[in-house]
């Protein structure tokens, strides 16, 4: 799918459905809890973060009803969280190094950069698009690029199963990468 189609498709679904868009949590004291139970008592909505979110080092087990976050989203070190869940979409920067994510669930676009190092995610699923490099080192489980489409910088694939079964000119076949593919030390 082309990131136009993904836009597109994203746009017509805020419309039809009730999106509760937050400014972002420094408007709940940049506390997550506060945050769930401000969203607890709307019912638990669908909501978007409108600016950064930093949950980096917390031990959060889901992300609720969050579909989209405009800017940076941090998880790294993010222990208990298995799943992004309803995630569809990062504006920004996607931080994911050693935390215990196993799934990106239902996301589909990363504006920035996202980092998987070290984490046991088997594949990108619904992802498609990356807009500046993706870091996948030490993904010892990655067993599939998922849906993924674009990367608009370096490909690091590095001590991952791909890097054995594939090779650059594969992948390029598969992905449409801008910048450099890494697979080995080589490289």
């Amino acid at each position: 799918m082309k990131i136009e189609n993904i836009i597109r498709r994203l746009l017509r679904e805020q419309q039809e459905e009730q999106i509760l868009k937050i400014p972002g949590i420094k408007f709940f004291n940049n506390d997550w809890d506060l945050l769930q139970k401000f969203l607890e008592s709307q019912g638990n909505p669908r909501y978007s973060i409108g600016g950064d979110l930093d949950l980096r080092r917390t031990d959060i087990e889901t992300l609720g009803n969050l579909v989209r976050v405009e800017g940076n989203l941090d998880l790294f070190d993010c222990k208990n969280l298995k799943s992004l869940g309803n995630l569809e979409y990062v504006g920004g920067y996607l931080d994911l190094r050693l935390s215990d994510i196993k799934s990106l669930g239902n996301l589909e676009y990363v504006g920035g950069n996202l980092d998987s190092w070290r984490t046991d995610i088997k594949t990108l699923g619904n992802l498609e698009y990356v807009g500046g490099w993706l870091d996948l080192f030490n993904c010892k489980n990655l067993q599939s690029l998922g849906n993924l489409e674009y990367v608009g910088g370096k490909l690091d694939l590095r001590d991952t199963p791909l890097s054995e079964k594939y090779t650059e000119d594969d992948i390029r076949k598969m992905v449409k990468v801008v910048g450099v593919i890494v697979i080995s030390y080589e490289d």
